[in-house]
């Protein structure tokens, strides 16, 4: 787990990229009592912001440089729905969504920005002056805080608008949250987008990833079994890779079942329209 440390800043300049690290909570399934904790990186330069998973960005620039699979299997873990990038440009007010099926890298774009009401209600969270707002958001009612502090109109996923930087939001079921634990500056920008990406609409996104192929064979791009651990490490063709013990396994009566049982994208999704 990240170490909370907040740096004081006084301003944002655009000339200096920060990097904002926020705890993510969800819950992916709503069947069952679920609860996933994750850490989500914000990049901001002060033009365009970039948000994606802290785990999977340390795993790919390691890759990148070894290129040693074993750095991928070895690497920190990610939840499989936290593979996307959320790019934000400031000036045109616009969001690119991307992400990848199997092979394909898919892109979204968006110009739905959040209608906030801001309230007369203050709260400080570690040190920070904070105030409220609400906002209904594809289909859940949102709380944020945002700190004036730190003067930039940026926040968690697609979040955004608001006259400071979003520190806490959760939706009003708790099946969402997300909470700023550490600022630090960064000396380089983000600069893993995908290329050649296919644009879809939002409602053609979630329509790809709610197909589930029976073959689990038709998305595996590679497999290794490590016998001293006792685990399989299997290589999917968006890039996610899943460890399974082996004893765990073995106790269920398919597994292929059970292994897909397990890879099925999140039925409580962040947006519910």
């Amino acid at each position: 787990m990240y170490k909370i440390l907040f740096l004081l800043v006084t301003s944002l300049c655009s000339a200096q990229n920060y990097r904002f690290v926020y705890e993510y909570k969800m819950k992916p399934d709503r069947k069952i009592d679920s609860l996933v904790t994750d850490y989500m990186n914000l990049d901001s330069d002060g033009k365009r912001s970039y948000f994606y998973n802290a785990a999977k960005y340390e795993r790919d620039s390691l890759y990148n440089v070894t290129k040693n699979s074993a750095d991928l299997y070895n690497g920190k873990k990610y939840d499989q729905n936290l593979g996307y990038i959320i790019e934000k440009n400031y000036g045109q007010k616009n969001i690119k969504f991307y992400d990848k099926y199997k092979t394909a890298n898919l892109l979204v774009l968006e110009n739905e920005p959040q209608k906030w009401n801001i309230e007369k209600e203050f709260l400080k969270i570690n040190n920070i002056n904070c105030q409220k707002a609400t906002t209904n958001y594809k289909g859940r009612v949102w709380e944020a805080w945002f700190s004036k502090e730190y003067p930039i109109n940026d926040g968690p996923y697609k979040f955004t608008g608001l006259p400071g930087l979003i520190v806490s939001l959760k939706d009003s079921k708790g099946d969402h949250s997300f909470h700023l634990i550490q600022i630090k500056k960064n000396k380089t920008v983000f600069a893993f987008l995908p290329k050649n990406s296919k644009e879809m609409s939002w409602k053609d996104y979630r329509k790809a990833l709610m197909i589930y192929t029976s073959n689990l064979a038709d998305d595996i791009e590679a497999m290794s079994v490590d016998k001293i651990i006792g685990a399989m490490n299997i290589q999917f063709k968006d890039g996610y890779i899943a460890k399974f013990d082996l004893k765990e396994l073995k106790k269920s009566s398919n597994q292929d079942d059970e292994i897909a049982k397990r890879l099925r994208r999140t039925n409580n999704p962040i947006e519910k329209e």
